[in-house]
């Protein structure tokens, strides 16, 4: 197998996207009209993949080897690996989108298990890793730029799969996401999707990470651009950090099944790390079906 892979812009950046990094439909709404999401978390995720943060470090030759014999998992929520049976047993030919799943990580291994892979995703950089493990291991793999509320770049009913691991906390709005995962999927279709329990957003992000501490500050829906100013978000995350946004659950699991889904599958996990973890699922993970 010949190793391919192109990069395509989809949209544009032009429209009105931190602590826990993990890629537009017509219509837009937006929380900070002085704020772009896109072009802001773009460049964040850019820069995290320079500083190598653990989302963009691509998986190994021997990673891939092992996924070609059928031995393979891929993580939608945490550290978990995703319960195989939400994926169809044989991958071989399937059309998966990779939805803002760049990093070099869950791709390359559903192109090594068979399936005819394409990764969407906001930043080059991130896409540039799984470009890199195409070239490397001899895949056949696609790349598309863009942002995830537009899929205007696939046509209706493109795809078997859409794997969606933990990312729509760099957006605003989730609506467009998920009605644009119906349409570009065929009849039958399965999306699994990974998120952040918004309860995670309750906190004082220092009092977690500096002193293990569970201090509630925040209101719900949470949201960088509306939360603390510019200069505010700058000093207690940097600059470049990205934007995050959290959603509720009405429009989490509420908007697929407002899109059109069927839910047929639920899992939770807990943080790898934060000081959460004992007390609370900081993931869920739902499987989703587009009926036929």
């Amino acid at each position: 197998m010949s190793p391919h892979s192109e990069i395509v812009l989809a949209g544009g950046t032009g429209l009105s996207y931190r602590r826990c990094p993990f890629g537009w439909s017509r219509e837009l709404k937006v929380q900070d009209s002085g704020v772009d999401p896109v072009a802001h978390n773009r460049a964040a995720w850019d820069k995290y993949v320079q500083e190598g943060n653990e989302w963009s470090r691509p998986v190994s030759a021997e990673d891939v080897e092992r996924a070609r014999t059928g031995d393979w998992s891929i993580v939608l929520i945490g550290h978990e690996p995703v319960d195989r049976s939400w994926l169809p047993a044989d991958l071989t030919g399937k059309d998966v989108l990779c939805l803002a799943s760049g990093g070099g990580q869950q791709g390359p291994i559903l192109a090594a298990a068979g399936a005819k892979v394409t990764v969407f995703d906001n930043s080059p950089r991130q896409l540039g890793q799984d470009q890199l493990v195409a070239a490397r291991d001899g895949l056949e793999l696609r790349t598309v730029l863009g942002d995830m509320r537009d899929l205007g770049a696939f046509g209706d009913a493109t795809f078997d799969v859409v794997f969606h691991p933990v990312s729509n906390l760099f957006v605003p709005d989730l609506a467009p996401v998920w009605r644009e995962c119906f349409r570009v999927l065929r009849p039958g279709g399965t999306l699994l999707a990974g998120f952040l329990n918004p309860d995670a957003y309750l906190f004082d992000h220092e009092a977690l990470d500096e002193r293990g501490e569970l201090i509630v500050v925040h209101k719900l829906p949470y949201s960088d651009v509306t939360q603390y100013s510019a200069e505010e978000r700058a000093t207690k995350f940097g600059a470049d950090a990205a934007l995050e946004y959290s959603h509720t659950l009405t429009d989490q699991i509420g908007g697929q099944l407002a899109a059109g889904f069927v839910l047929t599958g639920f899992a939770e996990a807990p943080h790898q790390s934060d000081a959460s973890a004992p007390y609370m699922s900081h993931y869920f993970a739902t499987r989703a079906v587009k009926p036929g």
